[in-house]
């Protein structure tokens, strides 16, 4: 139960929509298994449903839609070793995303304030995506160690260029107009208009969302868009920081910075793995992240690192095995590929 005593996930029925609320505002509803498993209890119990037109997916609180998984807590398993309850919770987490993917009826996720990872996989599968100008997307994984999962391994490759590698690699975070620009979300609706297209959306008809929309402004990468195709094509990461180096830029030196402080693990997997995506289907991409998982959150060392510098001591001051990308062999990215 959360913190207001409710349970972490509210779903009702609204009149011809099924309403889910994610319910932890206090840790910016980031997802537990308990309302993973609330979101698989709705998705069961509306999916023939006839008197259930759409899904309407919101964030309680006001500051966000969700903030990704709770991975403190599977920081925690992985301290203390309890591989069932790591398993568990992504088995079930990827569950939810495949069944938003095949739900077969429109899910309306209504983003405002921020949404990351975890956030973005119970959003992203559906549509129409919904996103305001105070919302705020990335996939920040790189920076704990982990890789882009919920699905996004088929999702990013498939953005426009070579945007989906950018923000896997970099976590770069993305306005509501950059991630209609980027592909992901299909609509931006301005915050102030979100009540009244929330009622809206009640008589079961998704096409209103169009009423909502508004164009939305230039995205804040337009400047850098055929950088980011030339450096984030590569298909090494020495090979990427290579191209940014010779781009010459503050730009791109900034991004080669940024890139220098992530998991050089991290990198490397995330990038094989946005490789393997492009070629795979969805139920592929996410049966490849399970076993990933497996891997990276049980085995190597640098998930309880990242974790711990980035959300449980708060220092920024990473210790990562191996320390740089140079060092990183190819072969141990392999190995974690094969289990």
């Amino acid at each position: 139960m959360s913190e207001t005593a409710e349970p972490t996930i509210l779903a009702r029925r609204e009149g011809a929509a099924g309403t889910l609320l994610m319910n932890r505002p206090k840790t910016l509803n980031a997802l537990d298994i308990e309302m993973i498993r609330g979101f698989q209890a709705a998705i069961d119990a509306w999916k023939d449903d006839p008197a259930v037109r759409l899904v309407v997916l919101e964030g309680a609180g006001g500051k966000a839609f969700c903030a990704g998984g709770d991975v403190r807590r599977i920081r925690q398993f992985a301290i203390e070793g309890d591989t069932a309850a790591i398993e568990a919770f992504f088995a079930e987490e990827y569950a939810v995303n495949r069944g938003i993917a095949t739900f077969g009826k429109p899910w309306v996720s209504l983003i405002d304030g921020v949404c990351m990872g975890g956030g973005i996989g119970v959003s992203v599968h559906g549509k129409p995506i919904v996103v305001t100008d105070s919302a705020l997307l990335a996939m920040p994984e790189t920076a704990i160690a982990l890789f882009p999962d919920v699905g996004t391994s088929y999702v990013l490759p498939r953005l426009p260029g070579a945007v989906g590698t950018w923000l896997a690699l970099t976590g770069a975070r993305l306005r509501g107009a950059d991630a209609v620009h980027a592909g992901l979300a299909t609509h931006y609706v301005p915050k102030a208009r979100l009540p009244g297209l929330r009622a809206a959306l009640l008589a079961g008809d998704a096409a209103v969302v169009d009423r909502f929309a508004e164009a939305p402004p230039e995205p804040s990468f337009a400047p850098h868009r055929a950088a980011i195709d030339r450096c984030f094509s590569r298909d090494t990461m020495p090979a990427i920081l290579a191209a940014l180096e010779a781009e010459g830029t503050d730009w791109a030196r900034e991004q080669g910075a940024i890139l220098r402080r992530m998991s050089p693990t991290s990198l490397c997997v995330s990038l094989e793995l946005i490789r393997r995506g492009a070629g795979a289907t969805l139920d592929e991409c996410l049966e490849m992240e399970l076993a990933l998982t497996r891997s990276v959150v049980n085995h190597h060392p640098d998930f309880r690192e990242g974790v711990r510098s980035v959300l449980v001591d708060k220092d920024g001051r990473p210790s990562w095995t191996p320390a740089s990308i140079e060092a990183v062999a190819p072969a141990a990215i392999r190995a974690l590929f094969e289990g």
